[in-house]
């Protein structure tokens, strides 16, 4: 009966700690998961409605395991800054465009290179495709993650003082430009003074005459305001630089395989989204600036290709992916 009764205390302890384990177990399959996202536009930009729509996905993919708070207006600082900070893995997700992420991760540099896509389908090809992947894939040794490429428009000049219509109109004029070398590289082939400057201060610099000149897409020149102050814009579509959704590494081990799943199919989705009404709002951004008395001028792109051609050779590192883009119908 002893024998019995110890048997009987041992069965119970088990089943006791085989409960125990089983609710530790459910409790951490449906424990909450909460993520920070940096954005540095405003709420009215295709792109931060694009990640609120990602965010949005992910929460409903995860069944609110999974909950992203997103950061609007550079709240957690600027690009550079946001960058750092996902790569320590003190910040979780950040939208970054690619020339600002080239300075930390050289591979995506190929994509700021000036002229170097013919066309949006093109660009969609070559992003979405074997070259975009093992880019994105390139980041897995800065501790980031690459979720998807974003559309950010295509970069033209403007100018306060005189409109540029010709490579000439650009020698001596100080063109405020992002913390980029290539930028940098190619405002100087064309004979301008490159001035790299926090996107915030542009407007009070164009506003001053600190610059002359900045370069941006319709919707970013539209949405800061730099209309306003700086009425003559230029189609030399010189850039076109994407922009990634990049998570940190630390945070995406955090994820178990499911989450994972759910976090990639909603970037997918919010970006083909994205990249639909990024293209919508260029038109409009464009007729509101026609509209406040903007003027806009055409100018030879295959002049300026020219003028800027040498900056290829600068970067012998990126020859074979440059010939793999290139190839890309």
């Amino acid at each position: 009966m002893k024998k019995l009764a110890t048997v009987l205390v041992v069965l119970l302890l088990a089943s006791v700690l085989f409960a125990q384990g089983g609710s530790e177990s459910k409790d951490a399959a449906n424990a909450v998961l909460n993520f920070k996202l940096a954005e540095n536009q405003p709420a009215n930009n295709p792109i931060s409605k694009g990640m609120l729509m990602f965010a949005e996905l992910v929460k409903e993919k995860t069944n609110g395991t999974v909950l992203i708070d997103v950061y609007l207006d550079a709240q957690l600082g600027n690009e550079n800054e946001t960058i750092d900070q996902v790569q320590i893995g003190a910040l979780d997700f950040a939208r970054i465009n690619t020339s600002a992420l080239a300075s930390t991760a050289d591979e995506v540099g190929v994509f700021t290179l000036p002229y170097i896509f013919t066309s949006n389908e093109h660009k969609y090809n070559v992003l979405d495709g074997a070259v975009g992947q093992g880019v994105s894939d390139s980041l897995k040794k800065y501790n980031m993650i690459g979720l998807e490429y974003w559309e950010a428009g295509s970069r033209n000049f403007y100018s306060t003082k005189k409109p540029i219509k010709s490579v000439a109109d650009v020698k001596g004029m100080k063109v405020r430009v992002q913390q980029s070398e290539v930028a940098i590289k190619m405002v100087e082939l064309l004979g301008g003074a490159a001035t790299p400057m926090a996107y915030g201060e542009v407007y009070q610099g164009l506003q001053t005459g600190v610059i002359d000149a900045a370069e941006n897409d319709f919707v970013s020149y539209y949405t800061s305001g730099h209309y306003e102050v700086a009425k003559f814009y230029s189609l030399d579509a010189h850039m076109a630089p994407p922009a990634m959704l990049l998570m940190s590494q630390t945070s995406w081990n955090k994820l178990n395989d499911s989450q994972k799943q759910a976090v990639r199919e909603a970037a997918k989705e919010a970006a083909v989204w994205q990249r639909k009404a990024m293209m919508d709002f260029q038109n409009e951004s464009r007729a509101k600036v026609e509209e406040a008395g903007c003027q806009i001028f055409e100018v030879d792109g295959k002049a300026f290709q020219n003028a800027v051609s040498p900056i290829y050779d600068m970067y012998p590192q990126y020859k074979s992916i440059i010939e793999k883009i290139k190839a890309v119908n």
